[in-house]
């Protein structure tokens, strides 16, 4: 009974150690970017040397399994890869060429709201607004959505700065920046409506990627299998967009053991370890349950940007962070009380069969 009850806290723990990982994967992105590597270039090597890790801990530990992988299988891996590897990260990265960090980030954290949209026709989820776990869901993703929208659009005033070391640096980096950003919105204005398209587009297809793992969980339920085939295509996607808008093959020379670093851990914690911990989860507790988590992403890479990039705390980034961690309760609350009802009624339904295994007279 003890175990089964610490059982029940898995997938939150993982959900939590996938956020610090892409927090972590984010920070090592930008310093990397910032040093000349190229977007396209990182998503090739990223999924794969995914790819390359999880395909002999997918033979080794799934070899086993008596489970056919169909054509239908693989046709679907293949979208998926569009939805979650491929597509999906390049259209964000475009978008926040296009735009801002910031305001991409605004999209990202309408994912959970999209997943919880899109699976309710699904039948993925079931909202019952008169019980208080419906409600609970309902008020917790609304809440959890805007505490992320306020630690996105309002910083209010900085409660230090860092920048005090570093004056003269920092603040004609943050000058030349603001410049640049000035420069984009006055002058190109069409660039920043086509990076607004793009995060659009970004968010419906990351939203449907958790839905879409849910059906090839059920029908192929070989994690590491299935995570290592769907890197694979997204590897082949990506080298092909890459291609299509570069063709300097120099741009494909890593430099620097940071650049080589951040290519293995993005590519072994981050689309390893962490899309087969997401898949696990959706099979666990369903896309909207691990779709919850996305905004902490933001939180935590905020709390590594401090130390490391030298960014600022503002009043409005502690306010919404905690306006998320409020929200994303409810929300875990009202799923834990569906997951406790679900398990109640199957309870009830062992110990009928029970008694009438015990008595079968009573049907006569």
């Amino acid at each position: 009974m003890d175990t089964n009850r610490y059982c029940k806290w898995y997938p939150l723990l993982v959900m939590i150690a996938i956020q610090f990982a892409f927090a972590t994967i984010n920070v090592l992105l930008k310093k990397v970017i910032e040093d000349g590597l190229d977007h396209l270039v990182f998503i090739t090597y990223r999924l794969g040397v995914a790819t390359l890790f999880l395909a002999p801990v997918a033979f080794f530990l799934e070899r086993k399994r008596e489970i056919k992988l169909t054509y239908n299988i693989v046709f679907h891996l293949f979208l998926n890869a569009i939805l979650g590897a491929s597509l999906t990260q390049y259209l964000f990265l475009l978008g926040i060429q296009y735009t801002s960090a910031t305001f991409s980030c605004a999209f990202l954290n309408m994912v959970p709201v999209i997943t919880f949209i899109i699976s309710l026709p699904f039948g993925l989820e079931i909202v019952n607004l008169k019980s208080n776990s419906g409600r609970a869901k309902v008020i917790g993703t609304l809440v959890c959505i805007g505490g992320a929208t306020l630690l996105t659009l309002y910083k209010g005033m900085p409660l230090f700065n860092p920048h005090l070391h570093l004056p003269e640096t920092n603040e004609s980096i943050h000058a030349q920046s603001v410049g640049r950003l000035g420069s984009i919105l006055a002058t190109k204005k069409e660039r920043w409506a086509s990076g607004s398209l793009a995060l659009v587009a970004g968010t419906i297809l990351w939203s449907s990627w958790f839905i879409a793992q849910s059906n090839i969980g059920k029908r192929y339920p070989l994690q590491y299998s299935s995570t290592a085939i769907m890197m694979f295509f997204g590897s082949i996607q990506s080298f092909a967009f890459s291609l299509f808008m570069d063709r300097d093959l120099s741009s494909w020379i890593l430099k620097g053991k940071v650049e080589i670093f951040s290519v293995l851990y993005a590519g072994i914690v981050g689309s390893g370890f962490c899309f087969v911990g997401m898949s696990w989860c959706v099979k666990k507790r369903g896309p909207v349950f691990t779709a919850a988590f996305s905004p902490i992403v933001q939180i935590i890479a905020a709390i590594f940007d401090i130390p490391f990039l030298h960014e600022p705390l503002h009043i409005g980034s502690l306010i919404g962070s905690a306006i998320v961690v409020v929200g994303l309760y409810m929300l875990l609350w009202g799923k834990n009380k569906d997951l406790q009802n679900s398990g109640d009624e199957k309870g009830d339904q062992e110990v009928k069969m029970q008694d009438l295994e015990s008595h079968p007279t009573a049907v006569i």
